[in-house]
């Protein structure tokens, strides 16, 4: 990963903003920029420096992973620490993201510094690390690759382990299982099993809920490597299927291949939301499809852009979207079908091919 070149884009960024330093405080951002994975981190970047601020736990590992960064170890908390270094090297406007910002953690960051620099040195910025996150760079898409081919090999591997009166903690566990003997760091967001009547739950934790012996069964789950994420869904039915499931599923894999075909560079956000909607809407199904169509994946499991209705942000060549619409009818059934999608300059590229036509078991 090119690390100078993403804080020489966060550097453009913050001054852009009109501040002429930027305190990154969000572990994935400070990540992005530096390469240090420890939980306890503050990220200064001013001029052409870069100054890590951590605790004594990480001496060693912040040494082997903040390469091309100034590491400085402090006994007390490191943003407090990022603050006064902020003001000694005479800093005037300090942008820092107001997005992950609590109220309490501006109230330390102030009693940080002095009286005299406290009102007007930290200044609320747009989110400007987790905008440059957007757009993947060859390293990152590669790490994503790996991530989202892992969970495909997961995915095909459990359509041999489903069965009638399986729990769904039972499939939960045993595909976090195979993930973790596969290399996975660990698992993307807790792994969503739903089945049956459970299915019209777009976010149906795993329970003891038994798998039945006709209806669907919904798998929606990412892996982690090298701290990227996976995220994929594929739905299938156990035993066979009654007429208005199957016509349903139909319609939400039309609706999701049309949303992945309309991807392409420039293509607004919303064009894509409503390229999967308009599909149920014909389909007199659209009434169902209760959230939006996707999101930005990387380093986390929700990142820009959002594609929604209405959501006029273009895509972008180097980001990686998912795209997943679903139906859900409540006391009967649900489904959702989702894909990773890089975008690229003349279409989408789907990076988990897993198959997605009708599976019943």
């Amino acid at each position: 990963m090119n690390l100078k070149v993403r804080k020489k884009k966060a550097m453009a960024a913050a001054t852009k903003a009109s501040v002429d330093a930027l305190l990154v405080t969000h572990p994935p951002d400070v990540r992005y920029l530096s390469g240090f994975t420890g939980s306890n981190a503050a990220l200064v970047l001013t001029g052409g420096k870069a100054v890590l601020f951590t605790d004594g736990r990480y001496i060693a590992q912040a040494k082997a992973e903040a390469l091309g960064t100034k590491v400085v170890i402090e006994k007390k908390a490191a943003t407090a620490a990022a603050c006064a270094w902020i003001e000694a090297a005479g800093v005037r406007r300090c942008g820092f993201d107001a997005a992950h910002t609590t109220v309490a953690s501006l109230e330390s960051m102030r009693k940080a510094v002095s009286a005299k620099v406290r009102r007007g040195l930290f200044q609320p910025t747009a989110p400007l690390v987790a905008s440059l996150r957007e757009i993947k760079d060859a390293d990152e898409i590669a790490l994503l690759r790996r991530s989202a081919a892992l969970g495909c090999k997961l995915f095909d591997g459990m359509l041999g382990v489903l069965e009638p009166g399986m729990s769904e903690i039972a499939v939960a566990a045993e595909l976090e299982h195979q993930a973790r003997l596969a290399g996975a760091e660990g698992m993307s967001f807790e792994t969503i099993v739903a089945s049956g009547e459970r299915s019209a739950l777009p976010h149906g934790r795993a329970t003891m809920a038994r798998l039945p012996r006709r209806g669907f069964v919904t798998l929606d789950f990412g892996v982690i490597l090298d701290g990227y994420l996976s995220d994929m869904t594929r739905t299938v039915h156990m035993g066979k299927a009654l007429p208005d499931e199957m016509e349903a599923y139909e319609a939400v894999l039309e609706a999701q291949e049309a949303a992945v075909a309309s991807v392409a560079s420039g293509v607004s956000a919303g064009d894509i939301d409503e390229a999967a909607r308009s599909v149920l809407r014909r389909a007199k199904l659209d009434s169902f499809f209760t959230h939006s169509t996707g999101h930005g994946v990387g380093l986390e499991i929700h990142e820009g852009p959002r594609l929604a209705m209405k959501q006029r942000q273009p895509l972008v060549a180097g980001m990686v979207i998912t795209i997943e619409p679903g139906v859900y009818m409540p006391g009967r059934f649900g489904l959702r079908i989702e894909d990773m999608v890089l975008v690229t300059a003349t279409g989408g590229e789907v990076l988990t091919p897993s198959p997605k036509a009708w599976i019943q078991l």
